[in-house]
């Protein structure tokens, strides 16, 4: 009984682990040297890595400025090779307008040619004989002579026109070859610039690449050596831990140690004087008697093993009685007790049972019973050759002192009584795990905890709740 009292008081707190190693002083000494060792390799790389660092941003900040630099050669080239192709093309415009004016100042040339000709083989001026030659009076003739003279102005005005327009043409032209040949300059000056900052440029980068490897390598070294520093402080603070821990551990080891055997007289005390009262409680083991007479065993697999069965002969030898047998029912509506002493009492019986084996398929209303066999796990913990108590036949004996019979099974004895979420629970119900209950029953004690059978190789004891698996309903025998 002492060992389940001490198994369920352990349930509710967490058990002390085993002892943490306990470092010896040397241990602490000789690596606390170590890190001392390592803490001027790690500085001084430390520094060596922030140069780097520096010298890199600074490279980093040169090479920026010469790719601003190619972003301008390129706009500078790209200006320039527009400005030539605008010029080249002012160029050939200024070209077809020269040679269009040639044109014309040859045709007017060749016309005023042909017009001093005819004066000079008809006369010796525009006002030749010939030009007045039938003209109808005075005034025709002063109207001829007029437009001759018209015409002569005319002639010589258009003529010293093309002869301006081509000087013009001539003076555009030499504009835009000056235009073109400042271009063709510009475009080589953005070409050469270009050359000069891409060959920058890679020098810029050939040297990030060389300081980029020159700090990797000195990375690498640090953090080698930080590494060992860390592994050096990490030891020191390992075993100085391990020491406050050991030393943790052995205050929480005398703690729990004297906590379980408080736990372990207080729930003795209270399983004998539960004991007590179930003993003196001569009702509920009559009723629990008379609940459990006439039944058929739960463990009789064959009809002629009846534990309650009786022969009587009369006075001729020739006549048998045999009690007959019923199955067992699914609770009782009508127990003996209700309220809180019910439940008391309930608790009380199953409370005594502190510390009796687990055996699957023992337990009765009357108390311990023989288990079965289950050709496994029951088998190999001997459950069929021991006296004790599974998790239905505990609550069987439990509510039993109540009048109350339940089936050996705690899929039935799910169904036994009144159904209540598990969320609404009360001290005296019962509760389950498992798809409609098939796996396991407890009786609940309230506080969170619980009074079980648990498993073969186990004993009745008082445990945590476990809320993982449990059904959603409790069963509650008496109100």
């Amino acid at each position: 009984m002492v060992v389940a009292l001490i198994s369920g008081a352990s349930g509710t707190a967490v058990a002390v682990p085993p002892p943490p190693p306990n470092p010896s002083d040397s241990d602490i000494a000789a690596a606390g040297s170590a890190v001392e060792q390592q803490l001027g390799a790690v500085g001084s790389l430390i520094n060596q890595v922030a140069s780097a660092n520096q010298q890199l941003a600074q490279l980093d900040a040169d090479v920026a400025i010469k790719r601003e630099d190619v972003n301008k050669a390129l706009v500078d080239l790209q200006n320039a090779r527009d400005a030539a192709d605008v010029a080249a093309q002012l160029v050939v415009v200024a070209q077809q307008a020269l040679t269009d004016a040639g044109v014309r100042i040859q045709a007017a040339q060749q016309k005023f040619n042909d017009f001093a000709v005819s004066s000079y083989t008809q006369g010796t001026g525009v006002a030749s004989v010939s030009s007045f030659l039938g003209s109808s009076g005075p005034d025709d003739i002063l109207d001829r002579a007029q437009v001759l003279k018209v015409l002569s102005n005319s002639q010589n005005a258009v003529l010293d026109g093309l002869q301006r327009a081509r000087t013009e043409q001539a003076n555009r032209d030499s504009a835009a070859r000056e235009s073109k040949q400042r271009a063709d300059a510009a475009t080589s000056t953005a070409e050469a610039k270009k050359a000069e900052t891409e060959e920058a440029i890679a020098t810029a980068r050939a040297a990030l690449q060389a300081q980029a490897e020159q700090k990797a390598a000195i990375e690498s070294e640090r953090d080698s050596a930080q590494s060992q520093l860390d592994s050096a402080r990490s030891n020191v603070a390992g075993l100085a831990d391990q020491r406050v821990a050991y030393s943790t551990w052995e205050s929480q080891k005398a703690a729990e140690d004297a906590a379980i055997a408080a736990a372990a007289a207080a729930a003795k005390q209270a399983a004998v004087q539960a004991a007590a009262r179930v003993a003196a409680n001569q009702a509920a083991s009559a009723a629990a008697a008379a609940a459990a007479a006439g039944q058929r065993s739960h463990t009789a697999i064959d009809e002629d093993q009846d534990p309650v069965g009786s022969d009587s002969t009369g006075g001729t030898g020739t006549t048998t009685t045999t009690t007959p047998k019923k199955p067992r029912s699914s609770g009782q509506s009508s127990p003996s007790l209700t309220g809180s002493a019910a439940v008391e009492l309930a608790i009380d019986r199953g409370m005594s049972q502190l510390g009796v084996p687990y055996s699957w398929g023992g337990g009765d209303e009357n108390g311990p019973t023989k288990g079965i066999r289950d050709g496994g796990v029951a088998d190999s913990y001997g459950d069929y050759n021991k006296i004790g108590f599974d998790c239905s036949g505990l609550m069987i004996y439990a509510f039993g002192g109540l009048g109350i019979s339940l089936p050996h099974y705690t899929g039935y004895q799910y169904t036994a009584g009144k159904q209540v979420p598990s969320s609404n629970m009360k001290r005296g119900d019962m509760i389950f795990y498992g798809p409609n209950a098939s796996q396991h029953v407890a009786l609940y004690l309230g506080d969170g905890k619980m009074l079980e059978a648990p498993q073969s190789g186990d004993i009745v004891k008082v445990s945590p709740v476990r809320y993982d698996g449990m059904t959603p309903y409790a069963v509650r025998m008496v109100s």
